[in-house]
């Protein structure tokens, strides 16, 4: 199983408003480039809305970043699409046998190692924001910001 693409997705949104400033990202164009539904992409982006990372308002077409990109983090869009909540990355299957030696301290064992690498991905996440991931795609696309 993996992290639910809503966290990809919103990054996606995110950096498209920020490198679409010119423009109007509505959600039909938005979808466009994320070759989706413009109706996931109006869910996700009520989600970064609520976390006060977009502004939209009802009735009009387009969006735009709530935030400097550069104090918008990947760690907050995370949050924000209810990826997973704190400290439930990783899920331990619950009522291993008691009477085997791995069953009774299976738990025990392994939940500080799986709390250790999900604040490891947390704080690699936190350590980048929506204006480093568009500064990487107009690099690679020999874009001037605002130039789409």
């Amino acid at each position: 199983m993996s992290i639910s693409s809503r966290f990809t997705v919103g990054v996606h949104i995110l950096a498209l408003i920020d490198l679409n400033k010119d423009g109007v990202s509505s959600s039909e164009f938005l979808a466009g480039s994320v070759n989706t539904n413009p109706t996931l992409i109006r869910k996700i982006m009520g989600m970064l809305k609520k976390a006060g990372l977009l502004q939209v308002q009802p009735g009009i077409a387009g969006a735009k970043l709530a935030k400097d990109p550069s104090h918008i983090t990947l760690l907050d869009v995370y949050r924000a699409v209810d990826v997973v909540q704190e400290k439930e990355l990783f899920s331990v299957h619950e009522n291993p046998h008691p009477d085997c030696p791995v069953g009774r301290n299976i738990q025990d064992s392994i939940a500080p190692v799986l709390s250790a690498a999900q604040l490891a991905m947390e704080k690699v996440l936190g350590n980048v924001s929506i204006k480093d991931i568009v500064q990487d795609i107009a690099g690679k696309e020999k874009l001037e910001i605002n130039q789409l």
